[in-house]
């Protein structure tokens, strides 16, 4: 095999082999350590990389990614430092050992001291490129290649530890140090000694330092778009119960209205109706129909308000459960089949209309994500009474083609948080969930008081 320019194993110093060696073992290590890490951090059912799922579980060791990699950074790059130069540049071992022990510790002191961190990184450049002798043949000069790779770690880090104006201002003045040491160099080296190491090491480090601000802006990016589209869906979700809330005071009205009627009716007819009523009687009829007058032209005003001007008033009936056949009809001709199974009990009770209102949205909510999430798939309803509850439930199966679930995650469902507002202004409960042999559940229970 032909060698290449004076280059093969043989050439290289038995100590940077073992120095090489070592690092191929630490960088295999670090792959395992994080390749288990991913694997550990899957089982607890995260796609996102480690150090975001571990700074997000426990803020406490957020910290600690920046200073394992500055750590590995120093750990690795001083031995090849004090190693090339001792052996392969002539540089005296004492002035080696004390300037690579510098550029080290400047990568781990940029965690806490930026600006003495580079203080110390410049300084210990500066010894290098000095104390290399001008006739060592060959000799890169005024940085050797690790410690070209060291000062691009060094403003590397600093990009993205610090800001990005320090972090130009730090690689304007390592471009500046070079140029400096080049034209002022005390042995005696020319321009064109030290033009080729210049040139790489300004081209290398504007590649890192672009691509650390470039990745920091992507992520700065993406946390913003995250956080808008989280502050969207809150959004929507408080306008979508805002909307249900008045869409429910109106037909709470309707409700409200009929009965007050009625008692205005009663009272307003009760003399006419009951010969032997006394004076004292009458007048109390005449104050209760009074006071019936009173409450529903407040309530006619307090729906003014909430009203929504560009929606047409409805002039429908409020519905209940006498038009639960409608609803089934409906989803069937959408091709769900639909099966009720509703008590004695139920049909025989006079529910109350607020009750009974919330129960017939139940239903329509649940067949319309039926309709739209499980299409085809066979639906029971079951309504019963226990104690003094409603109790009602619509179940699915799993749908007959795929189809969206209903709460997907990171998605807002309002039909789902009306649902839960209706039942919690009449004081009931509902609970909603993803049935482990397939399909949906809700299940209500509407407290109806006293009732025959």
């Amino acid at each position: 095999m032909t060698e290449r320019s004076g280059w093969n194993q043989e050439n290289v110093p038995p100590v940077l082999r073992r120095l090489l060696r070592w690092l191929r073992v630490g960088l295999h290590a670090l792959t395992r350590l994080r390749y288990l890490a991913g694997r550990a951090v899957a089982r607890i059912g995260s796609s996102r990389p480690v150090a975001a799922v571990i700074g997000e579980h426990n803020p406490a060791f957020s910290w600690l990614l920046p200073w394992l990699v500055a750590g590995f950074l120093a750990l690795a790059l001083l031995p090849l430092n004090v190693a090339l130069a001792a052996e392969q540049f002539d540089v005296l071992p004492l002035i080696a050992l004390v300037a690579g022990i510098g550029q080290s510790v400047a990568l781990i002191l940029i965690m806490v001291r930026p600006w003495t961190a580079t203080a110390v990184q410049f300084l210990a450049v500066t010894v290098f490129s000095v104390a290399i002798p001008p006739d060592t043949a060959a000799a890169p000069w005024p940085l050797t290649v690790t410690g070209m790779f060291t000062l691009i770690a060094h403003v590397g880090l600093i990009a993205a530890r610090t800001t990005r104006r320090r972090a130009l201002e730090t690689w304007s003045a390592s471009a500046l140090l070079l140029i400096v040491v080049v034209l002022l160099d005390p042995r005696g080296r020319t321009i064109t000694d030290g033009l080729t190491m210049t040139i790489l090491y300004l081209i290398f480090s504007s590649l890192a330092v672009g691509a650390v601000l470039t990745t920091r802006r992507w992520r700065a990016i993406g946390k913003e778009l995250a956080d808008a589209r989280r502050d969207v869906e809150l959004e929507q979700s408080q306008r979508a119960v805002a909307e249900e809330r008045t869409r429910i005071a109106r037909e709470l009205h309707d409700v409200v209205a009929h009965s007050m009627s009625v008692i205005h009716m009663q009272a307003t007819s009760a003399s006419y109706r009951i010969k032997s009523l006394d004076p004292e009687a009458k007048a109390e009829f005449a104050r209760i129909a009074a006071g019936a007058r009173s409450t529903m032209r407040e309530m006619r005003q307090l729906l003014a308000v909430l009203r929504d001007e560009s929606t047409d008033a409805a002039l429908a009936p409020v519905p209940d459960l006498d038009r639960l056949a409608e609803l089934v009809e409906s989803a069937g001709r959408a091709g769900v089949p639909v099966e009720v199974r509703e008590a004695d009990a139920v049909r025989a009770s006079a529910l109350p209309e607020a009750v009974a209102l919330t129960a017939y949205r139940i239903i329509q909510e649940s067949l319309s994500n039926v309709i739209r999430h499980a299409p085809g798939a066979p639906t029971v309803i079951d309504l019963n009474i226990e104690g003094s509850d409603l109790v009602l439930s619509v179940v699915n199966d799993a749908a007959t083609k795929p189809a969206q679930p209903m709460e997907a995650p990171g998605r807002t469902s309002h039909g789902l948080s009306g649902m839960r507002e209706r039942v919690r202004l009449v004081g009931g409960t509902v609970e909603t969930g993803v049935r482990d042999e397939g399909g949906y559940r809700v299940v209500a229970r509407l407290p109806m008081g006293d009732h025959e």
